[in-house]
C-alpha cells in the first residue's frame, strides 16, 4: 500500500521531452485499485515540477488498453484532414463510389462480346432504292422484259418476255401531260376524225385533275397494252420532282408470254357504243 506524502521507487517519472508518450502508472500483472485514478495519486519527485495533465493525456492513460479504438480514431483524424486540405471545384460532383460486388453485376453484355450490326437493310432503305431505280426507268425511257405482237382481229398487243412479280413496276404510261381546259380542248379535236384513236388518260393528283396523252404515235409500249376487266396490271401515280408519272405495276404474278392487261376503268355509255369491247 501506498502512503500519502511517502515517496516510493515503483512509480517512473516523465522526461520533459514527450508530455504524449507518458507511461502508464499502475502495471498490467499487479493491478490495485489506488493505482485506478493514476492523475491525482501519484506523485513525483520534487526535482521535477509537476505538469498539468491535458486532454489527450487524459485519453491515452484511459485508452491504453483499447489500443484498436486508439487507432481508430486517429486514422479518422488522419483522412478529415486530407479531405479538408483537398481544394474544391466548383460546378463539378464527386466522383460516386460503388461497390464492387454491384459493379461486377451492373455489366452488359456489350461489355463481354462485340456489336455487331445488321447487314439487313430497312423498309425505309428498300422503298428509298426502289424509287430510285423507278426513277432511272423512267427519266431513261428503259422499257424492258416485253415485246408487241400483232394478234388478228385485235391489232397490237403488248406480252411479257420475262417473269414479273406482285408489285413490280412494269412501264410507264407516256405521253404529254396536261391540264383539264387543255384535255378537253385536244379531246375535241380527235372527236372530229373517227379514224383517230383516243389514248387520253384522265386522274387525279394534289386536288387537281390532269391527263396523259399518248394519242400520237411513238415506240413506248405502255399506250399500246390493252383492256381487260381481269387486267394483270393497274395504273400508279409517281413522283418525281413534284411531276405525277402514270406508270403501270403488276397487280398479281405474271409468267412469261402472258399479255399484258389493264382496266381503262371507262363505264360511260357513250364509251361502250362507241367501243364494245370496253364492256370485257
Amino acid at each position: 500500500l501506498f502512503l500519502p506524502g511517502r515517496r516510493t521507487n515503483t512509480i517512473s517519472t516523465t522526461p520533459k521531452a514527450s508530455k504524449s508518450q507518458c507511461s502508464p502508472c499502475w502495471s498490467d500483472e499487479q493491478p490495485s485499485p489506488p493505482q485506478l485514478y493514476c492523475s491525482q495519486t501519484c506523485l513525483r519527485s520534487p526535482a521535477e515540477p509537476s505538469l498539468p495533465l491535458s486532454n489527450s493525456l487524459c485519453h491515452s492513460l484511459l485508452l491504453t488498453d483499447n489500443s484498436g479504438a486508439l487507432h481508430s480514431h486517429q486514422r479518422r483524424g488522419v483522412r478529415h484532414q486530407r479531405r479538408a486540405t483537398r481544394p474544391k471545384v466548383e460546378g463539378k460532383k464527386p466522383p460516386r463510389r460503388i461497390a464492387a460486388g454491384k459493379n461486377s453485376q451492373n455489366r452488359k453484355v456489350t461489355d463481354y462480346y462485340p456489336i455487331r450490326r445488321s447487314s439487313r437493310k430497312s423498309k425505309t432503305e428498300l422503298k428509298c432504292e426502289q424509287k430510285k431505280l423507278i426513277d432511272d426507268l423512267i427519266t431513261k425511257g428503259i422499257e424492258e422484259g416485253m415485246e408487241v405482237q400483232h394478234i388478228e382481229g385485235k391489232g397490237r398487243a403488248v406480252f411479257a418476255t420475262r417473269c414479273f412479280q406482285k408489285g413490280e413496276y412494269v412501264v410507264e404510261y407516256h405521253g404529254d401531260l396536261l391540264q383539264i381546259t387543255d384535255a378537253k380542248k385536244r379531246e375535241a379535236e380527235y372527236a372530229q376524225n373517227p379514224a383517230t384513236g383516243c389514248y387520253m388518260y384522265y386522274f387525279q393528283y394534289l386536288c387537281k385533275t390532269y391527263c396523259v396523252d399518248a394519242t400520237k404515235e411513238s415506240g413506248r409500249m405502255g399506250r399500246l397494252i390493252n383492256h381487260s376487266k381481269n387486267g394483270n396490271c393497274q395504273t400508279k401515280l409517281h413522283d418525281i420532282n413534284g411531276v405525277p408519272h402514270l406508270i403501270l405495276v403488276a397487280s398479281r404474278d405474271i409468267d412469261e408470254g402472258e399479255e399484258l392487261l389493264y382496266d381503262y376503268g371507262d363505264r360511260s355509255k357513250a364509251s361502250i357504243a362507241a367501243h364494245p369491247w370496253l364492256k370485257y
